[in-house]
């Protein structure tokens, strides 16, 4: 009966304190947002009656000399107490967030507010449990983007991001993981109302989805956000291909980044005295086994005993291309060689390096599950998923897609990393083994990334092979710590040019005949070639040739990395940069003629070959 009491500063504060409160009354909080309620009805009614009389008198009034003093009063009531209106959404009682969106969907639908500001809140109530509640925020949202076009899209992810707080609330008292798909009759996502909204205009959905996978660096909303894009309703094939597409560029990029970073973090030699005690552990388990943890102990001239000092070196008597394990960036480098212990052996005392890798290194991972979950769900191949582009015409992929309903999104392996929270795990070995046993699987995947376009049939079929084992070991698809490792899968080249007894070095089979034809190849200006020059570390080391010079070539050096594009270097020269031009001499090339591929990407096949050379170098060096 007095609205103009709700301008009072007392009443505004004790309204609006009681709804910020978490703590305060649950019948209070509800108490307000009645009252609230019942002055936008009274007025609603009141306005009613007003249009009425207004029919009757139009003729005989002027509206210059009218003041509709009522409906400027309920908007300027409306906007004190907004902000703590909407703020109820996010209560844990179905109650308060009932009566929060009475009096939000009210304030819409006398025009009070701008609904700019409502979107976001009403796209998080169209995920609540209540059917109720998700039909009513459901209708507000459609009303909005029938007035204002572009305002959903504006603000939905901002709404996604509220959806997931909105669950957080629901969830906080039962403390399960937080889910973005519901399961009723089918699996539908969270969400799925706001992508119908905005699926309609392609360049709308294609901005929403790439701000959905950007939010994978987001640790707290990564499983929500990869639920709902998993079981968004697809209707074209463009839409799945189109997150893959860009799931495959995120994978390209941010992997490469990781691995870089973890190398980083490892020590540059072996931890001596580690593997020293290490040994003297395992003495009991028999001559055999301490034999075999000898040999690949790092040799030295100042630790250890003249007891085990002729075990130390016997592999010397093995006259294979294989660097010692002392030449730890060899090891590193080299797939054949690499293994756990080795790297364990090279991890830091400070653990922090360690656990932002495999937190970061969990975000790359559910992207790779929801990759291969649209992959089985919409009936992909791996041609089909490379060969699309997001460029060619809408018309090229607008063929509806065949959705299969038995295939679940079940992410183990970041289910079980939030369950145990790892994020502030105590890095004990077994955690440790973890994380290193996902870097050396991650680091198999990551060269097996892209197809060749070069290779043959069979060599093709093995490089997808060893990249879908690598993907089912990062995946848990026997569990990570069972079954072989696809670092020690054999690829088609192993199976006819080694015998049983012969150790698989690096600088065998295909590689090393490989390498041996290159070398007798003429090489022309323009051609791209491997080098190893002793003044620079890098690995690879790769350039184009300018032209012969009487003592060697001269060369443009190239940037970039085993999985990565190539492109010419450059150095600064003052303020500018200059091509990085440089002379070699002809010993120093190691492989000619390589043929990049159409994204500038050195093959797989040149890849494993580059390693073992540079393993072959860096062993007979030392």
């Amino acid at each position: 009966m007095h609205p103009s009491q709700m301008f009072m500063p007392e009443v505004k504060n004790l309204y609006n304190g009681i709804l910020a409160d978490r703590a305060s009354s649950i019948n209070l909080k509800i108490q307000i947002l009645k009252n609230l309620q019942t002055y936008l009805q009274e007025e609603d009614t009141r306005m009613q009656y007003a249009d009425r009389d207004w029919k009757k008198l139009s003729k005989q009034e002027d509206l210059k000399e009218m003041g509709d003093i009522s409906s400027g009063m309920s908007s300027s009531i409306m906007q004190l107490y907004l902000k703590q209106v909407l703020e109820a959404f996010f209560h844990t009682q179905s109650s308060v967030r009932h009566f929060a969106l009475n009096v939000i969907a009210l304030t819409l639908n006398q025009g009070l507010i701008h609904p700019v500001q409502c979107v976001p809140y009403l796209i998080a109530m169209g995920t609540d449990p209540e059917g109720s509640m998700r039909i009513k925020s459901d209708q507000q949202l459609v009303e909005i983007d029938k007035k204002y076009t572009g305002f959903i899209h504006m603000k939905a992810v901002a709404g996604m991001k509220m959806s997931y707080n909105l669950q957080q609330a629901i969830e906080s008292s039962r403390r399960n993981i937080i889910r973005g798909f519901r399961q009723e009759e089918t699996t539908s996502a969270l969400c799925a109302h706001l992508f119908s909204m905005i699926r309609g205009n392609r360049q709308h959905r294609r901005a929403f989805l790439i701000s959905l996978l950007n939010l994978f660096d987001d640790m707290n909303m990564l499983l929500f956000v990869a639920d709902n894009l998993a079981c968004f309703p697809y209707q074209s094939q463009e839409e799945p291909l189109f997150i893959m597409h860009h799931i495959d560029i995120t994978l390209s990029v941010s992997g490469s980044n990781l691995l870089q970073t973890f190398k980083e973090l490892l020590l540059k030699e072996p931890r001596r005295k580690e593997k020293k005690i290490k040994v003297l552990k395992q003495m009991s388990d028999g001559e055999d086994e301490e034999e075999k943890i000898h040999c690949d102990s790092p040799r030295s001239n100042e630790e250890g005993n003249n007891e085990n000092e002729d075990v130390v070196r016997r592999p010397k008597k093995a006259k294979k291309p294989v660097p010692e394990s002392e030449s730890s960036e060899s090891d590193l480098e080299d797939l054949d060689l690499e293994d756990v212990e080795k790297v364990m052996r090279l991890l830091p005392d400070n653990p922090t390096g360690l656990l932002d890798f495999a937190n970061s290194v969990q975000g790359i991972l559910l992207l790779l599950v929801l990759k291969q979950h649209l992959k089985n769900q919409y009936g992909f191949s791996d041609g089909k998923i490379q060969k699309y582009s997001p460029t060619e015409s809408a018309k090229v992929y607008d063929k509806a897609v065949n959705r299969k309903n038995t295939v679940v999104f079940h992410p183990r392996q970041t289910i079980d990393f939030i369950s145990n929270n790892m994020f502030r795990a105590t890095l004990s070995n077994d955690v440790k083994r973890r994380i290193v046993r996902q870097y050396l699987d991650f680091k198999v995947l990551m060269e097996h990334l892209d197809p060749d376009e070069e290779d043959e049939e069979g060599e093709a079929s093995a490089s997808a092979n060893i990249r879908n084992k690598a993907i089912s070991a990062l995946l848990g698809g026997s569990g990570p710590m069972s079954g072989p490792s696809p670092r020690n899968q054999a690829g088609p080249e192993t199976d006819d040019d080694y015998s049983d007894g012969d150790e698989k070095t690096p600088g065998s089979s295909r590689r090393s005949r490989r390498a041996v034809d290159s070398m007798n190849e003429i090489v022309e200006s323009m051609d791209v070639i491997a080098l190893c020059c002793p003044k620079y570390k890098d690995r690879p080391q790769i350039a184009r040739v300018i032209q012969k010079t009487s003592n060697g070539y001269s060369i443009h050096w190239m940037a970039g990395s085993y999985s990565g594009p190539w492109a010419d270097a450059k150095k600064r020269d003052g303020r500018k940069q200059v091509p990085w031009v440089d002379t070699i001499k002809e010993s120093d090339i190691i492989y000619k003629k390589i043929a990049l591929t159409s994204n500038h990407k050195l093959s797989n096949k040149v890849v494993q070959t580059l390693r073992s050379l540079y393993a072959a170098r860096e062993g007979g060096a030392s």
